[in-house]
C-alpha cells in the first residue's frame, strides 16, 4: 500500500502578516476589550494588522492550548480563506501552550509579552538599553528550549562541550547562560554608577522627581516642555523612552530648580523578564523623592490605567512615594476631564490637569512640585532636631 504524500508546508514567512488576537474572559468583559485594543496598537507598531478578535468564555486557560482546543481549530479554518498568518494571544503562553497552538493551527502563534519584547527591540538605541533588552529576551528564551523539537535532544561531543552525553539543549542553555551572566554584570555596573550618582545629588541637597505613568501618556513631550530642552526624544509611539533622561528643571518664579527623570513606560501584562531586566532604568523611579504618575486623559479609562500604574509601582517598591498624579493631554477631551480629576481626587490623589503641548497647568504643577519639596525639607529639619 503506497504512502499517501504529505501537502508542502506553506512557508508564512513569506506572506505578508496577518493576525487573529485571542483573549479568554474570566471576568470583566470591559477589561478584555481594552486588553485587546492595547494589543491591536501594540501589533501596529510592529506592522502587523489585525484581522479578527477571538474572545473565550472560561473559567481558567486549558493547560495545553490556552484556548479551548475547538476554538484553536475554529480559528485554524478561518486562517487560509483570510490570509491569515499569526495567532496571536493577549496573554503569557507556557512554552507547551505555544507549540501545542502552533502544531494545531499551522499559524505562527505569539503572545502578549513577545509582542512587547519585539517593539523593545526595535526602540532600543543605547548599548545599555539594547542590553537590557537581549537579557530579556534570553530570559524568555530559555523555558521554551526543550520545545524545540528533536534537534534539541541529540547528544553529541568535540570542542567546546562538555563531552558526548552532552544535548543541543545543554550546550544551547549553558551558552545562554553564560551570555546572560556577562550582561548582568555589565548592567549591575550600571545599577552602581547610577547609585552613586543619586548619592552625590542626595548629597548636593538637589530633589529628584521622576515621571512615571502608562507608555505614550506624553512624559517625554512633558519633560521636553518643562526643562526646555529641544533635543529630548518625544514621538507619538509606543515606548519610545527607554533610558533613564534627566534635566533640570527651573521655577518660573527663579526661586531654584529641581531634576526631573523620564523612565520607561508601563503598560498592562508587561513582561515579568522586562521588568527583571530593566531594573536599572526603574529604579530611577523607585529612588525619587516625587513621583508625577502621568495619565492621558483623553484614554476610555484613565481611572483604570491609574490603577494599573500603581500596581506597577508598588511591584518596584514605590508604591509609598509622595505623587501628584498629571492628568496631561486634556486639549483632547474637553468636560471629561474636570470629571476625571474629581473622581481622582475623591481617592485622595493630588491632581493637576496639564497639555504639554501648550504649557497648560504648568504654573500649578511647578506650584505643587515646590510645595512638596519644601514640606519634605522642612520634615527632615524637625525630624533631625528631634
Amino acid at each position: 500500500m503506497s504512502r499517501q504524500k504529505r501537502a508542502p508546508l506553506i512557508d508564512l514567512s513569506m506572506k505578508p502578516k496577518k493576525a487573529v488576537i485571542a483573549a479568554l474572559s474570566c471576568g470583566d468583559a470591559d477589561d478584555v476589550s481594552l486588553s485587546l485594543d492595547e494589543l491591536v496598537m501594540l501589533l501596529k507598531n510592529v506592522e502587523v494588522p489585525v484581522a479578527a478578535r477571538v474572545v473565550q468564555k472560561r473559567k481558567a486557560p486549558d493547560p495545553a492550548y490556552f484556548l479551548g482546543a475547538g476554538k484553536a481549530l475554529e480559528i485554524k479554518e478561518y486562517a487560509p480563506p483570510n490570509e491569515i498568518t499569526h495567532l496571536v494571544v493577549d496573554d503569557f503562553l507556557t512554552p507547551t501552550q505555544r507549540s501545542n497552538l502552533q502544531r494545531l493551527t499551522g499559524l505562527v502563534v505569539w503572545d502578549r509579552a513577545f509582542v512587547i519584547m519585539k517593539i523593545f527591540e526595535r526602540r532600543a538605541v543605547t548599548a545599555e538599553a539594547k542590553l537590557q533588552v537581549e537579557l530579556a529576551q534570553y530570559r524568555y528564551e530559555i523555558p521554551g528550549l526543550k520545545g524545540l523539537g528533536r534537534q534539541m535532544s541529540r547528544t553529541g561531543g568535540g570542542i567546546g562541550t562538555r563531552g558526548p552525553g552532552e544535548t543541543e539543549f545543554e550546550r544551547h542553555r549553558r551558552k545562554l547562560d553564560r551570555r546572560i551572566r556577562g550582561i548582568e554584570q555589565n548592567l549591575e555596573e550600571v545599577r552602581r554608577r547610577r547609585g552613586e550618582r543619586r548619592e552625590r545629588r542626595k548629597r548636593g541637597g538637589v530633589p529628584v522627581a521622576a515621571l512615571v505613568g502608562y507608555t505614550n501618556s506624553g512624559k517625554s513631550t512633558l519633560l521636553k516642555a518643562l526643562s526646555k530642552d529641544s533635543e529630548i526624544l518625544a514621538k507619538d509611539q509606543l515606548f519610545s523612552t527607554l533610558d533613564t533622561v534627566a534635566r533640570r528643571v527651573s521655577y518660573r518664579d527663579g526661586s531654584g530648580s529641581f531634576l526631573l527623570s523620564d523612565t520607561v513606560g508601563f503598560i498592562r501584562k508587561l513582561p515579568p523578564e522586562l521588568v527583571a531586566a530593566f531594573r536599572a532604568t526603574l529604579e530611577e523611579a523607585s529612588n525619587a523623592d516625587l513621583l508625577l504618575v502621568v495619565l492621558d486623559a483623553s484614554r476610555k479609562n484613565p481611572c483604570e490605567t491609574l490603577d494599573i500604574v500603581l500596581d506597577t509601582l508598588r511591584g518596584l517598591g514605590a508604591g509609598a512615594l509622595p505623587r501628584i498624579v498629571v492628568l496631561n493631554k486634556i486639549d483632547k477631551c474637553g468636560e471629561s476631564a474636570l470629571f476625571t480629576a474629581a473622581e481622582i481626587r475623591s481617592r485622595g490623589e493630588r491632581v493637576v490637569s496639564t497639555c504639554a503641548i501648550d504649557g497648560s497647568g504648568f504654573e500649578e504643577l511647578l506650584g505643587e512640585i515646590k510645595k512638596i519639596f519644601a514640606d519634605e525639607v522642612a520634615a527632615k529639619v524637625q525630624k533631625d532636631i528631634l
